[in-house]
């Protein structure tokens, strides 16, 4: 099976032409293939696929087998890897997820995408359509108990959902410790992603990223997304206007328009190429067990 290693500032995932390959029990190839000792290292597996609602499809794993809703750094290196390789020679393109239809602006030089531009469609603010266990309208700034610790918390859909807490220090914050209490939380049926954001300034924000089914990751671009969002609703960054997210991979940015729509522009870069034996996939699956 040819495979090629892509990433979104350091969101590290393994792409499959499924134009060109057939991946059955992709959850299990995920769980393989992610193994950073026994297979290629990653944070998961993403198929690009024919699609009958768009140009494209995108499906998504994460490396505990789980499907995503949704990924913003993925949907940008699948722009990036269908244009270079001629699957397609639109620098507009659409793209099905598993949360709806986005919107790809792609910026090439010398026949090479370099930025991409995506869409993410409207911020979910309605707790019961995150989903959460809330029954307040929306969820901004409240408190709630984590692992015996009280934070602040506001919960955005960008598709997938997201817990943000504004904190100070987040680089001492020890996520391995912290991170499930929060993935797991009894108010989120369907686990969540955490994202703890340092205010710089109001235009600059620092993140770090704990998701769910991956753990702490270099970059989350849902969670950008989510942040973005979550620090206008909170007062500290203003509608319409470019936000700079610094995460431990490198940059996005992020404007979360007044007609609630969130617009992510950021790069996208090839890693490698390569093939894996099937024969190995198929012994490998048969050990693994995959979290729904």
């Amino acid at each position: 099976m040819k495979f090629t290693k892509m990433h979104g500032i350091g969101n590290d995932y393994i792409y499959i032409n499924c134009f060109d390959e057939i991946v059955d029990e992709p959850e299990k190839v995920s769980v393989v293939l992610s193994d950073v000792r026994k297979g290629i290292g990653s944070d998961g597996l993403v198929l690009i696929m024919p699609s009958d609602k768009a140009d494209f499809r995108m499906r998504i794993f994460n490396a505990d087998g789980s499907e995503a809703m949704m990924c913003g750094n993925a949907t940008r290196c699948i722009g990036k890897y269908v244009y270079d390789k001629g699957l397609t020679d639109k620098e507009h393109i659409t793209l099905e997820t598993n949360s709806g239809i986005k919107y790809l602006d792609l910026t090439a030089a010398d026949g090479r995408v370099v930025s991409v531009t995506v869409d993410m469609g409207e911020a979910v603010l309605t707790p019961a359509d995150i989903p959460m266990n809330s029954s307040l309208d929306r969820f901004v700034a409240q408190p709630v108990n984590v692992a015996g610790n009280e934070v602040k918390m506001t919960c955005v859909s960008m598709g997938n959902p997201h817990a943000v807490i504004f904190t100070e220090g987040i680089d001492g914050l020890d996520l391995e410790k912290i991170g499930p209490a929060y993935e797991n939380h009894e108010l989120f049926p369907n686990r969540v992603n955490t994202e703890f954001i340092e205010v710089k300034d109001g235009s600059t924000l620092r993140m770090r990223v704990w998701e769910r089914g991956s753990g702490e990751t270099f970059a989350c671009g849902t969670g950008a997304c989510a942040s973005a969002v979550a620090a206008v609703l909170n007062g500290y960054c203003k509608h319409g206007e470019d936000i700079l997210i610094h995460l431990r991979g490198g940059d996005l940015v992020i404007n979360y328009r007044t007609d609630g729509h969130v617009i992510m522009t950021g790069p996208a870069e090839f890693i490698c190429e390569g093939t894996v034996e099937d024969e190995y996939i198929e012994k490998a699956k048969e050990n693994v067990v995959c979290r729904s």
